[in-house]
């Protein structure tokens, strides 16, 4: 499933992370749908409504082919393509291998071998080890107290999550067995870490612009890691935002969405689709 404002505007592709839905990216998709059409998948990491084929590969790397072929299948081009949190934006590059996206915007996110990202990330994927762990994971996750703990949701946002967005990213998690499958088949497959350096390391042949979005105050996505892409990639610039953690869409939307129009103005033509 995908949400798609439609139009003849270039193209941006926004994706979310674990735990979360295309919900994240709404208040940006507002502030862009006047000039560009905004297409947000709705990735299988635990929020989603519809569980994945029993035989889908949910790995990181199968996942990042996913991208690259439903690009294809909508036959998008010149496409900007935009991440927060997971690092698929990089991934659908390389390993992925699509020629259709033009730009990347990496919103403070996991880069090089912070994967999973911190305590947080590390607490999920153990618990998703355990027969019925992530099922305790979204039961978990229900009060407030707990959800704004630092090893769980709380170093993700300043402002927080507003309550009822949150609860209907776990919603699907607590009531569909399937949907806990999925997460799963994700959590349980990390790669090592040689293997995402060696990813990294392939993801500097991108010759598109890359504009970097980082949270000055980020618990989870190291800022040292925004300079040093700022550096892998050839063409790249870097903006830091006050104010906010990993979850930018959230804390800063007005602010993420500005730069976001500047720099998609400034790197596609009017004819992109």
């Amino acid at each position: 499933m995908y949400s798609d404002t439609g139009g003849d505007g270039p193209v941006v592709v926004l994706l979310h992370g674990v735990l979360m839905n295309g919900t994240l990216w709404d208040e940006v998709v507002d502030g862009l749908r006047d000039r560009y059409r905004c297409i947000v998948p709705e990735l299988p990491f635990g929020a989603h409504r519809t569980p994945m084929p029993d035989d889908a590969e949910l790995d990181l790397e199968s996942l990042a082919k996913l991208i690259a072929e439903f690009l294809v299948e909508l036959d998008l081009h010149d496409v900007t393509l935009a991440s927060n949190d997971w690092g698929g934006a990089q991934l659908v590059v390389s390993p992925g291998g699509s020629d259709r996206v033009a730009n990347l915007v990496l919103v403070s996110c996991e880069a090089f071998d912070n994967y999973p990202p911190g305590l947080p990330g590390r607490l999920l994927c153990l618990n998703a080890s355990l027969p019925g762990g992530t099922f305790l994971t979204s039961q978990l996750l229900r009060p407030r107290w707990i959800r704004h703990l630092p090893l769980t949701f709380g170093n993700m946002t300043k402002k927080r999550v507003p309550d009822d967005q949150f609860m209907s990213w776990v919603h699907p998690l607590r009531h569909n067995r399937k949907i806990r499958r999925d997460l799963d088949k994700y959590l349980r497959n990390v790669p090592k870490k040689s293997q995402l350096l060696e990813w990294a390391e392939q993801q500097r042949s991108f010759q598109g612009r890359v504009l970097i979005v980082w949270a000055r105050d980020d618990k989870l996505m190291p800022p040292a890691h925004a300079e040093r892409l700022a550096n892998h990639f050839d063409n790249s610039e870097l903006v830091w935002v006050d104010d906010s953690r990993t979850l930018i869409p959230i804390d800063q939307p007005g602010i993420l969405t500005s730069h976001l129009r500047t720099f998609i103005a400034d790197n596609t033509s009017p004819n992109s689709r």
